[in-house]
């Protein structure tokens, strides 16, 4: 379930509120807001599409959790699953081993 937005790291490009299939952002004059977190249905496009590492979404879908901004990005859990999928530079071994482009018939 979408559990942060990291003020500090938005730019406000609302990459976040176009890809999510659920609505659960809404678009405000700043960095997008969680609106509907019940909605969320934990998969990942939104962390997954953020170019700036500014969203965590946790693996726990049921309800949300308790969560320490300050603690994710020590750890660097922030765009995590971006890096295990390989969609950084410097995970880009990993690319082969995400098949979801499999779900678009490719």
């Amino acid at each position: 379930m979408i559990e942060v937005i990291d003020a500090e790291q938005c730019t406000a490009c609302d990459i976040c509120v176009s890809v999510c299939p659920t609505n659960v952002f809404d678009k405000t004059d700043g960095i997008p807001r969680i609106a509907r977190q019940s909605d969320c249905q934990t998969c990942f496009l939104c962390e997954l599409y953020c170019p700036e590492d500014a969203l965590f979404v946790s693996p726990f879908a049921d309800a949300p959790q308790a969560v320490d901004v300050a603690a994710l990005k020590e750890a660097t859990m922030l765009g995590s699953y971006r890096r295990a999928v390989g969609w950084v530079e410097e995970s880009r071994h990993l690319r082969a081993a995400d098949r979801s482009y499999r779900l678009f018939g490719h």
